[in-house]
């Protein structure tokens, strides 16, 4: 069985980008919900003692387990969204050997969170939007509802913002690009992005 993680912070501490209201239905209602149905799922099943990591890597792609997948890959996904953000100022700082295939891959940060601006703005519906390592170089992607980089093996997820309707209608209503400009440039977890860069 899996256990919800912690948030890595207070509910309060990205306000005024995201706010505890927000939290307190995204963390307290959504998110528990993935992690319910997930133990709900592997309940007497192989997968019962399985990590989340791996009962996710377990079912992509098995049609006869599209809603576990859903359920486990929603509830990885908002735990490593969570680790994305930060209220700390010294997690926003970007490390040097990061900063460095930054500027080899993009020219600079800017053109970065331009590109991850466009595609989290730009993604059709619910769904994710990445920074990514992927064979030597840094790539912005987008998957749609559940979908995960966490599933192929050449795709190392760094950072990520959600963009369901949900993670900021209660804030933003309908204005995506407001709650995105506010993730990019006052909230990303840049230690955290280089711990799984390394």
């Amino acid at each position: 069985m899996i256990d919800m993680k912690k948030l890595p912070f207070e509910m309060n501490a990205l306000e005024p980008y995201i706010s505890e209201r927000t939290f307190s239905f995204h963390y307290g209602k959504h998110y528990a919900t993935y992690v319910k149905n997930t133990n709900d799922l592997i309940l007497g099943t192989d997968l019962e003692n399985a990590t989340l990591e791996d009962i996710v890597l377990a079912t992509a792609g098995d049609a006869s387990k599209t809603g576990l997948f859903n359920n486990a890959a929603q509830a990885w996904n908002h735990e490593f969204f969570w680790n994305s953000l930060t209220g700390k100022e010294e997690n926003k700082v970007i490390p040097e050997v990061l900063m460095r295939q930054i500027l080899k891959d993009f020219g600079s940060l800017a053109v970065l969170l331009e590109q991850f601006k466009k595609a989290a703005v730009g993604q059709f519906g619910s769904g994710w939007t990445w920074l990514v390592f992927e064979k030597d170089k840094l790539k912005i992607i987008s998957t749609s509802n559940a979908f995960t980089p966490l599933t192929t093996n050449d795709q190392v997820p760094l950072l990520c913002i959600d963009v369901w309707e949900h993670a900021y209608y209660l804030d933003y209503q309908n204005r995506r690009v407001d709650f995105v400009e506010g993730i990019l440039n006052h909230c990303l977890n840049w230690s955290f992005a280089a711990q799984n860069f390394v």
